[in-house]
């Protein structure tokens, strides 16, 4: 009797997904809660597993292709037996039997995108390194190869020694020689995924439906920076986690949402709701792009279980493991830009959120401290805002507070 893979429902407002990768072929065996497919939504990736053990029998969406929740995507045979490989004549049948057979498996399960740039380009997938889950080749594996391809020739050119001598230093990316850029196609069109469909809307509908304003402001990281130093081996033998930045601004961000309640209240309708908990999100770069999982009551925990818990989410976005439900609510954001480098920038609300505080690089800069120029280092913070919510008096004191908190840690710890 076959038995039918269906895609699971996923939450009440995910109606649709997009087969994004089958682990396994068609005949070949699976045992019970194997992941047989991956599957992308607006919001998340998630893995469906072996209903039953068995031979695939069928596959009948494709990558690429529109599932609807409770589609029938494939068959299971649980009494058939798994497709035999041909026994090999002579070591050299061996190898190129096994070259095909690699091949094929790294065509049939590469994103539609990928296995189109590869095609194009007259690459071959098994002498490209994925750097994806399992292995999986990306897009930018397959353009790093298509980059490697073409300065090979370059270098292998007689007349190069001008050339050499006017080669960019090794700290300057790499570029594509003009003259290799008839090998490669004018444009490379690739569908947009689910989830960076859901982002663009979302990033549309913030600017369109809220009153969105930035205000900045300065820190000193000295005292965070010296009290890291001092105990970040003792914290880390305590509680098996490394002591982070992240910790300190959430627990000062609580600290101000406290002062300035509007900053954590949103617009339902025609009330304003305040929130007396405080659900922190955490904007984390993944495969799929940014997601944000939230800290759940996080004025409750330590700061151990707020490094925990961020370590906790952050690798399951890496692994593209993360849940719907580790990103549903929320009622402020903390993005790190700095962690990619940015001086300053303002980043968009999280709908309904009115609020979201943009972290970026530290740097050392001259400031005046008692009179005196001295050498510090220096982060600039950002408020973006919703200012049918909060005033700009707020927004400024909620900035102020944080402020101080960073710089006086131990106001932390009173709570002050």
């Amino acid at each position: 009797m076959s038995i039918e893979i269906k895609v699971p429902e996923m939450g009440e407002s995910i109606t649709e997904a997009t087969i994004a990768n089958w682990v396994k072929k068609e005949g070949e065996r699976v045992e019970q809660d194997e992941v047989l497919v991956e599957l992308e939504t607006d919001k998340v990736t998630m893995e469906v597993p072996a209903p039953s053990a068995g031979v695939l029998q069928k596959i009948n969406k494709k990558p690429g292709e529109t599932v609807k929740i409770k589609e029938v995507i494939g068959i299971i045979d649980p009494s058939a037996s798994a497709k035999s490989t041909p026994t090999p004549s002579t070591p050299s049948t061996t190898n190129t039997a096994q070259t095909n057979t690699t091949n094929a498996a790294q065509n049939d399960t590469l994103p539609p995108a990928v296995r189109k740039l590869i095609d194009d380009n007259g690459l071959n997938p098994a002498s490209i390194s994925g750097s994806g889950k399992n292995g999986q080749i990306t897009k930018e594996d397959v353009l790093n190869a298509i980059a490697n391809k073409q300065s090979t020739p370059a270098v292998a050119v007689s007349a190069a020694p001008a050339v050499a001598k006017s080669a960019p230093s090794p700290e300057i990316p790499k570029a594509v020689p003009a003259a290799s850029r008839s090998n490669l196609p004018r444009e490379n069109v690739v569908p947009m995924t689910k989830l960076r469909q859901t982002i663009a809307n979302r990033l549309v509908a913030a600017q369109h439906n809220a009153a969105l304003l930035t205000t900045f402001n300065e820190v000193d990281m000295s005292a965070v920076m010296d009290l890291r130093t001092k105990y970040k081996d003792k914290f880390k033998d305590a509680h098996n986690i490394n002591l982070g930045f992240m910790s300190f601004f959430t627990k000062a961000v609580i600290g101000a949402l406290k002062f300035v309640p509007a900053i954590n209240a949103e617009i339902r309708g025609t009330d304003l709701v305040y929130k007396n908990y405080f659900d922190i999100g955490v904007a984390v770069g993944g495969p799929k792009g940014l997601v944000v999982p939230i800290v759940r009551d996080a004025d409750l925990l330590s700061f151990a279980q707020v490094e925990s818990e961020i370590a906790r989410l952050a690798n399951k976005v890496k692994d593209g493991k993360i849940d719907l439900s580790d990103m549903e609510g929320g009622t402020f954001t903390i993005s790190n830009g700095g962690i990619y480098g940015s001086m300053m920038s303002t980043p968009i609300l999280n709908p309904p959120q009115s609020g979201i505080l943009g972290l970026h690089n530290i740097v050392k800069r001259a400031v005046v401290v008692n009179d005196q120029i001295v050498i510090r280092p220096m982060m600039y913070v950002a408020l973006s805002y919703d200012h049918r919510v909060v005033d700009g008096k707020e927004a400024v004191t909620f900035l102020v507070k944080v402020k101080e908190a960073i710089e006086d840690p131990t106001r932390l710890l009173l709570e002050v």
